[in-house]
């Protein structure tokens, strides 16, 4: 990924010239970090942003191996990656390794308790057909009008293998008898909702599981061009039980009901590090600690990415960007994580 120092960002930008912590000595210096970043669009500005501050503290820092989410949890607990800045808890919480707590961590909280997931549908059509919940979609009319390839299923945009919304998603296909009425489309999810986003423009109505932040709910406003349904009732996953509370929400907008049952846990967003590397790298640690994005710039950048500005230059100049525009927040992090390092 492309890189470049505070110094240069805030002076092409005009801002500033460069910061005072920029000629302090530098805990990373020499040390070699090896991120992982997940398989989702919006993992790759979350990284690129983590990345971005780890160099300004002098790691270098190795290309994210992109990587599915079990994948990530055995490297991390091996030390084959040091970290990444996707975990989503409790909804991870199943895909990691009996030995995680003993060599990985949870480090700072990236956007809490904000991350929500679940099912949307086509406005016009829940209203025209009376939806409330996935239950609807065993009725036959409905089924119909959004059967797009007419297998006589109703079409689910749904989640590739190893995302952790694959797993709810096939209990809920399982837990509400949903297997001879929806057909969940679990291929690339980009492409997947590229389709139907095509098709709900094209006035056809659409049924697909997404989360935030995502550019989704940028393409497809819920409250306006799309609407929030319910599950049938709360039945969890075995990696959602005690978290039962958690999957209904309250003022959630564009929702067909308040509160919302959405079958998915409200979710933290996480940074996850190995723990001899925090263990050896204090400044790392606080800085992981420290950082927080908020959830629509997040989504913001994903509509971007999701746009055609998704090569690596790209994506860094958007966390280069973020940066400035947070200048204070961000200086202030880096401050922390130096002060740690002494």
């Amino acid at each position: 990924m492309l890189r470049r120092t505070f110094a240069s960002v805030f002076l092409a930008l005009g801002l500033m010239a460069a910061p005072a912590f920029a000629q302090e000595e530098l805990p990373g210096e020499g040390v070699t970090v090896q991120p992982a970043v997940a398989t989702w669009q919006s993992a790759l500005p979350i990284e690129a942003i983590f990345a971005t501050l780890l160099e300004e503290l002098g790691y270098d820092v190795e290309p994210a191996q992109s990587v599915s989410n079990p994948i990530f949890y055995q490297s991390v607990t091996q030390g084959d990656v040091d970290y990444w800045a996707n975990g989503w808890f409790p909804l991870h919480n199943n895909q990691t390794p009996a030995n995680f707590d003993d060599n990985a961590e949870i480090v700072g909280t990236i956007v809490e308790n904000g991350a929500i997931q679940g099912y949307l549908a086509s406005a016009d059509a829940v209203e025209e057909y009376g939806i409330t919940s996935l239950e609807d979609f065993k009725r036959p009319e409905v089924k119909e009008a959004f059967d797009a390839d007419g297998d006589g299923k109703a079409d689910l945009v749904a989640c590739p293998p190893g995302w952790g919304c694959e797993i709810v998603i096939e209990h809920h296909l399982d837990a509400y008898d949903l297997r001879d009425h929806v057909n969940d489309i679990k291929a690339s999810y980009s492409a997947s909702f590229a389709d139907a986003l095509a098709r709900e423009r094209n006035g056809e109505p659409v049924l697909y599981y997404t989360w935030t932040p995502n550019f989704t709910v940028v393409e497809l406003v819920p409250g306006e061009d799309v609407t929030w349904i319910n599950v049938p009732e709360t039945n969890p996953t075995e990696g959602q039980a005690g978290f039962e509370d958690a999957m209904t929400a309250s003022g959630v907008a564009g929702a067909v009901s308040d509160p919302l049952d959405m079958g998915f846990v409200a979710n933290d967003i996480n940074a996850v590090a190995n723990s001899d590397f925090l263990e050896a790298n204090p400044a790392a640690r606080a800085l992981l600690e420290s950082i927080e994005i908020p959830l629509a710039d997040v989504s913001n950048m994903t509509q971007r990415i999701a746009n055609g500005e998704s090569s690596d230059a790209e994506i860094d100049a958007m966390a280069l960007q973020w940066i400035a525009d947070n200048q204070d927040a961000v200086e202030g992090w880096i401050d922390a994580a130096i002060d740690a390092a002494r």
